[in-house]
């Protein structure tokens, strides 16, 4: 697997869900020329254990790239959402599907020209071979303490993965080699604004 960006088959607009900043930092504006001007594509996984702060992050970063977001949880069958409220964790029969359907997404996606910001549990280095196959994935890492992965879940509301899961998760992740780690004790724009700030670096070396 490599990281990065892709130069596409073809390029075509971004579906209606593509979350785009009406101004962009300067950071993020020159990632973008960039991206546009070399017509590439890039997919982004945000990856962590629940409570991370996943899916906000992920939006945010969307929003601040001009690139669609999406949200592994919404490819999740009836019965894994069923298994993570009653706090049972997914093996990795429950997985399989969901990982495959989100990869046949990406791919797809990709293969339109279509930037992408997904947020994933991915706790496996497996789990991140399956996402990625054929594709230059950069990996954001959203690194916390069970305590710090407690407290923001206790301020969550109506989500199926619940506390109860965190024990096992944390047991099952095998943190990324040659990510972008980023601490969840910082506030999701100032782990943005430092994303944006380092992808912009490791795209100038």
């Amino acid at each position: 697997m490599r990281t990065g960006f892709q130069r596409p088959a073809s390029r075509s607009s971004h579906r209606e869900r593509a979350i785009k900043s009406s101004r962009p930092t300067s950071i993020a504006g020159f990632l973008i020329t960039q991206i546009q001007c070399n017509n590439l594509v890039m997919i982004i996984l945000v990856m962590g254990v629940t409570g991370s702060g996943k899916t906000t992050v992920g939006k945010l970063l969307a929003q601040r790239l001009g690139f669609i977001f999406l949200d592994a949880d919404d490819f999740h069958s009836s019965a894994n959402r069923e298994k993570m409220h009653r706090g049972i964790p997914l093996s990795d029969e429950d997985r399989a599907p969901w990982l495959e359907a989100i990869h046949d997404e990406l791919v797809r996606a990709n293969a339109t020209g279509q930037n992408i910001v997904l947020a994933c549990s991915a706790l496996k280095q497996e789990y991140r071979n399956t996402l990625g196959a054929g594709l230059n994935l950069t990996i954001v890492f959203l690194r916390g303490t069970s305590d710090q992965l407690y407290r923001n879940l206790a301020s969550r509301e109506d989500h199926f993965a619940g506390e109860s899961l965190v024990p096992s998760q944390l047991v099952t992740l095998e943190e990324p080699s040659g990510a972008i780690v980023e601490d969840i004790t910082s506030t999701p724009e100032e782990i943005v604004n430092d994303i944006c700030l380092r992808l912009q670096n490791s795209d100038s070396e």
